[in-house]
């Protein structure tokens, strides 16, 4: 948390400009907007050291996509500590203050009492060959998007034949692009000893495959940066919702949804394989269906299980153990 010997900076970002609001030790809101260029990020940092008085810096900004990627390192190469928010973090946060407008620089100053109130854990910028296999899968899952929308056109009646060969042509060409970044990520993690013997690890795992393997070592913060398992599932927005209040408000738990998109369902299929071939889950997923519950909420549960196991195999360094439920007591 914040104390009087430190200023916040709070930065909103789009595609040509940065908005930031500069919160001093004494109070005191100076907001001015910089180009979304190294320029502008130099320029940013000298104006927040000149008016912070001396104070400890601390930046927050709001996650973008990857847009924040290069401002975020700029401040943090100097040794700075930067906050990367998830937006639904920003967004409550402006709810919870009552907040009329929607612009720019109220974001910037939303961003900067957030930093200042909560004090956000610091950002690490990942490692080159993490960054590198992020790239290739983040393309990989892309195009095969753009081929799963395409094929999608097939079905429409109104296509003509020449249309259709059209259709069915580019469907070809974005699945050979798609085949030639899974290689590409393959052979990125075959080339770093480290992400290689993880990649060993999580496919101990029944259900997880290469595919699915790449997307965890790309999109999963190292085991150091993630402090339980119960936190990766929370980071792929696979936490519990309880919604209970009094004694009349008993809504059905649910997953929160509030993490990364990518690695939130990059699980799905995998844990339909899962639990048929892994004892531990197919355990787990009988006894839920048994008790009544829906079997897509069973899958749910089955899937942030899952995301457990895939956090638990690189962090004791240990391949998965198929008897492991049979040795914990009840």
């Amino acid at each position: 948390m914040g104390t009087a010997a430190t200023a916040f900076v709070g930065i909103d970002i789009s595609k040509a400009t940065l908005d930031a609001c500069l919160l001093a030790p004494g109070g005191a809101a100076r907001e001015k907007a910089f180009p979304n260029a190294p320029a502008g990020f130099a320029a940013l940092a000298a104006r927040a050291d000149r008016h912070a008085g001396g104070a400890d810096l601390r930046f927050g900004m709001e996650a973008s996509g990857g847009y924040e990627d290069a401002l975020a390192g700029h401040p943090h190469a100097a040794g700075r500590h930067v906050s990367v928010i998830n937006p639904a973090r920003i967004r409550y946060a402006g709810i919870m203050r009552g907040r009329g407008n929607k612009t720019d620089r109220a974001d910037a100053r939303l961003i900067a009492q957030l930093v200042r109130g909560q004090g956000p854990p610091g950002w690490s910028p990942p490692a080159p060959e993490v960054r590198e296999l992020q790239a290739l899968v983040r393309r990989r899952d892309d195009l095969r998007a753009l081929a799963a929308h395409e094929k999608a056109r097939l079905a429409a009646p109104a296509l003509t034949p020449a249309a259709r060969r059209s259709v069915a042509r580019v469907v070809r060409l974005l699945g050979r692009e798609a085949d030639r970044m899974r290689a590409a990520a393959d052979a990125a993690i075959a080339a770093h000893p480290g992400l290689k013997a993880d990649r060993d690890l999580l496919a101990s795992i029944p259900g997880v495959g290469a595919q699915t393997a790449s997307t965890v070592l790309a999109e999963l913060p190292p085991v150091d940066r993630v402090p339980s398992a119960e936190s990766a599932a929370a980071y792929r927005g696979l936490a519990r919702r309880e919604f209970r209040g009094g004694a009349s408000v008993r809504r059905q738990t649910r997953l929160s949804r509030a993490g990364n998109a990518r690695l939130r369902t990059a699980p799905h299929l995998p844990t339909l394989t899962a639990v048929r071939l892994s004892p531990a889950l197919e355990g787990f997923f009988d006894r839920l269906v048994g008790a009544g519950k829906p079997r897509t909420r069973a899958v749910g549960a089955c899937m942030r299980k899952l995301v457990m196991l895939c956090y638990g195999a690189p962090e004791t360094r240990a391949p998965f153990d198929p008897n492991w439920s049979s040795r914990i007591a009840p």
